[in-house]
């Protein structure tokens, strides 16, 4: 399991993306709200939904979750 958070600030095409907590590219602590803890980035993602509605996994830690 793993700690997830989800970007306040879009990237460049609107999408919020998710990180675990190991992740090299995970944004500030100011910058993030915690999703919670899980198996996998999927979870999170649709979590992270709750929040934004243009989300999509960071394609260096949550890759399976990674669309765009």
């Amino acid at each position: 399991m793993a700690y997830y958070y989800v970007n306040k600030n879009a990237q460049a095409g609107g999408e919020h993306e998710v990180h675990n907590l190991s992740c090299d590219h995970l944004p500030y602590e100011q910058n993030r709200i915690y999703l919670g803890n899980f198996d996998d980035c999927k979870p999170a993602v649709r979590e992270a939904a709750k929040y934004f509605t243009n989300v999509d996994g960071c394609y260096y830690c949550s890759r399976a979750c990674h669309s765009r």
